[in-house]
């Protein structure tokens, strides 16, 4: 008989909780697989809505190959419009298919999930690039994604000494500001676009359609930027730095800050390398220049943590089982 399980919204956050570095592990081993061709990973696919521009709902659908032997997909709601009201932008499923049958055997809340992903590529590209020195960190955009990226970036040792955070809201920057001098302890403050653009790392989690950052905000040698929402900088801005991205097909569509500096300049010489190219020794950082990580983000990423909790939800017996799920069980 095959079975099916639920693991709820509120057994995914206490099972993330405390194993950030385990998740960071996961993901570097899903970026490592990737490289080696381990993987299948299909583009995103788009569902949007004329009469609302900036909502969208996103299917990442991926194959984990080697020990895994999963496949899966990641059904993902951004709808900016619910922060009005106070409720989270993105909501998530994620389910997880039998790499044999190809029947799905878990269905998983997986907005923490890829909050927890986002961040842990964040994190490890962080550190890959040589942010574990920066004397200050800006944080643009006081959402769930930029509050998860801070403690990922404190387990893996980028430490939060001096934080400027800046959000078109001023409430969320307050909330973000405080809710870090809270729990890390850091020196928070909120600040204009300006000052947290000046910092060290700057860590840019908004949901902004277009890019609005240009040439009047320079960016210097030796800083590195994480450029997870994509669209925040001008492709001019781009060209200026050296480049690292998490799948350069991947990320060079869709309109991001990439694609753009593609078009601007009709070819690709500008991406240094992938995250992967760097944990493997390939290329590096140049200190003498600005770095800019831009991910797009691989359903494979929320595939292998995902994965990685509903093992660990069967070994502490967190697993809802549904039973009769499958209407039919033989073909005849």
């Amino acid at each position: 008989m095959r079975e099916f399980s639920v693991l709820p919204g509120k057994d995914v956050v206490e099972l993330l909780a405390g194993r950030e570095a385990e998740v960071i592990d996961r993901v570097k081993e899903a970026y490592l697989a990737h490289d080696a061709g381990d993987t299948v990973n299909p583009d995103s696919y788009f569902l949007r809505f004329p009469e609302k521009p900036d909502a969208r709902i996103i299917a990442l659908p991926a194959c984990l190959g080697g020990a895994e032997e999963v496949a899966g997909i990641k059904w993902i709601g951004s709808f900016p419009g619910n922060v009005a009201d106070g409720t989270p932008r993105a909501s998530a499923v994620l389910v997880l298919n039998d790499y044999g049958t190809g029947y799905p055997f878990a269905l998983l809340e997986a907005a923490s999930v890829s909050a927890a992903r986002t961040a842990a590529s964040a994190a490890l590209a962080a550190t890959s690039l040589g942010a574990t020195a920066a004397a200050s960190v800006g944080i643009v955009g006081a959402g769930v994604i930029a509050r998860t990226i801070c403690r990922y970036l404190t387990v893996a040792g980028v430490p939060l000494a001096d934080v400027t955070v800046h959000d078109l809201d001023d409430a969320s920057a307050g909330a973000l500001a405080g809710h870090l001098t809270r729990e890390h302890g850091a020196p928070c403050r909120t600040g204009t676009l300006r000052q947290a653009l000046g910092c060290d790392l700057v860590v840019l989690a908004t949901t902004a359609l277009s890019p609005y950052i240009g040439a009047d905000h320079a960016l210097r040698a030796g800083q590195v930027v994480l450029n997870v929402s994509l669209r925040d900088l001008e492709p001019e801005l781009l060209l200026s730095a050296q480049n690292f991205v998490d799948d350069v097909e991947h990320c060079l569509k869709a309109g991001t800050s990439p694609h753009l500096a593609e078009q601007l300049v009709g070819h690709r010489s500008f991406i240094a390398g992938t995250l992967a190219d760097v944990l493997l020794g390939r290329c590096a950082p140049d200190p003498e220049s600005p770095v800019v990580f831009s991910p797009f983000g691989l359903g494979v990423l929320d595939l292998a943590v995902g994965h990685h909790l509903y093992r660990r939800a069967g070994e502490e017996g967190r697993l809802l089982p549904v039973p009769g799920f499958f209407g039919e069980t033989s073909r005849w």
